[in-house]
């Protein structure tokens, strides 16, 4: 028997899997027994940050890796593709629909049990921890005790989410960058003056601190908007509202600068703010971002929230089979890892669920090919430098080199053909 603790995307893609290849599998979620400053319902597999899970086409790193996950069997890549809500070219889901269908399918599967409870101790025999990165307090101290991890942590924010009736759409026009994905973002432009008194007032606003007591550390993929305002004048220009790719139909012109929201639900009632992680008192936030000429009234059904991350020096601790080095029973998965992202969590679950089946049937776990992004992302996080070992997202640059392919776009277009063909022959060997 395996047991799985934590049902967010990592726990429930690593149960699935292992089930699926004939393993009984015990999965513990603490929700609702107890929750997390982040979560706000006790579904399997909630998303919290954002409604995105990253780019889809293969000439993206989060796309291939969508598409290695699919030919491996992926879950949770299944379930986003049913309840994908229009989002250009990335993949995004109706949130909601997505985490109850996980829940749905994972209490329907005959080999999965679901234990609604906390723990906080890691169990004997073949485990697979996937408590995310809002690991419970006594099971972190537990983790850390077992592996000698010690001061690592960063912290990272959520969007604010608005009603779409809320919107003034003279102020702004639905259109995708560059014209491609169709027009599935409201695009709010500024011109010169409105930006600067936006970004003036951003990093002046007031910040919520909590009960913070320890230099705040943030991954880059996931920095507050006002922590990148206060950057410089035109980080946010060159960031989360860059204009590039878009042309105001009012002006015929491309905006100065531009907020893109994006569609959280099916229906397209909801919106989040692409970029707009923060945390900003939720007075501050109702009053700055309606400094935005088309959020000028806007309705906040879910301010910003920022919260703790956990994870472990893997390159320290951590095989690229995502087994603990000095425990053969012992695997991890998820953000607790060092990937970073909602695919590259569910992508460790993915292959350390595999990995605890083939142990139970009595077979030595297994590594993706390096060419693969599952594999390039397993071998860094357990080989990269501990001393300055950060969080790590899908990226080309993870790959081997030696494509000779001078155009970008080409050359990731080959990178991804080798990887899917490396992975398509290991699993004819398999």
């Amino acid at each position: 028997m395996l047991t799985v603790i934590g049902g967010g995307l990592a726990g429930c893609e690593a149960a699935w899997q292992a089930a699926n290849l004939g393993v009984d599998v015990v999965l513990y979620e603490m929700r609702p027994v107890e929750s997390t400053p982040a979560h706000t319902t006790a579904e399997l597999a909630e998303l919290v940050c954002s409604n995105s899970l990253g780019g889809n086409h293969l000439t993206s790193a989060s796309g291939l890796l969508k598409e290695e996950m699919r030919r491996l069997g992926s879950l949770l890549i299944a379930v986003a593709d049913e309840t994908a809500v229009p989002a250009g070219s990335a993949l995004a889901v109706d949130r909601h629909a997505f985490s109850r269908l996980v829940s749905e399918r994972i209490a329907a599967h005959p080999r999965i049990t679901v234990i609604r409870e906390p723990v906080d101790s890691i169990p004997e025999g073949l485990c697979i921890i996937a408590t995310g990165p809002l690991t419970s307090p006594q099971l972190a101290e537990e983790i850390q005790r077992l592996t000698g991890a010690h001061d690592l942590y960063f912290y990272d924010a959520a969007a604010p989410i608005i009603a779409a009736e809320s919107l003034d759409t003279d102020k702004g026009f639905w259109a995708g960058r560059y014209g491609r994905g169709g027009d599935d973002y409201f695009n709010c432009p500024m011109n010169k003056e409105e930006y600067l008194s936006f970004r003036e007032a951003l990093v002046h606003a007031e910040r919520h601190e909590g009960h913070i007591d320890e230099p705040l550390r943030f991954f880059e993929g996931c920095v507050p908007i006002e922590e990148l305002a206060s950057r410089g004048v035109d980080t946010l220009r060159f960031g989360p509202l860059r204009p590039v790719g878009l042309v105001d139909p009012a002006t015929g012109h491309r905006p100065y600068a531009v907020v893109q929201l994006r569609k959280e639900n099916k229906e397209g009632s909801l919106l989040n703010l692409v970029g707009f992680q923060t945390r900003l008192k939720w007075g501050e936030q109702r009053r700055v971002f309606r400094m935005i000429p088309a959020l000028a009234e806007a309705e906040f059904v879910r301010y910003g929230v920022m919260h703790r991350n956990t994870f472990l020096n893997a390159p320290r601790v951590l095989r690229p089979t995502y087994q603990w080095r000095q425990r053969d029973t012992l695997f991890f998965a998820g953000q607790i890892t060092g990937v970073e992202g909602y695919v590259e969590s569910a992508g460790s679950g993915l292959i350390a669920g595999l990995n605890a089946a083939l142990l139970a049937k009595g077979q030595k776990p297994k590594t993706l090919p390096p060419e693969t992004m599952l594999g390039a992302l397993a071998e860094y996080i357990t080989t990269a430098d501990p001393r300055h070992f950060q969080p790590m997202n899908a990226n080309f640059g993870l790959l081997p080199s030696g494509i000779r392919v001078k155009n970008r776009a080409l050359r990731k277009q080959v990178l991804a053909e080798r990887a899917l063909n490396a992975l398509d022959a290991w699993l004819k060997q398999e």
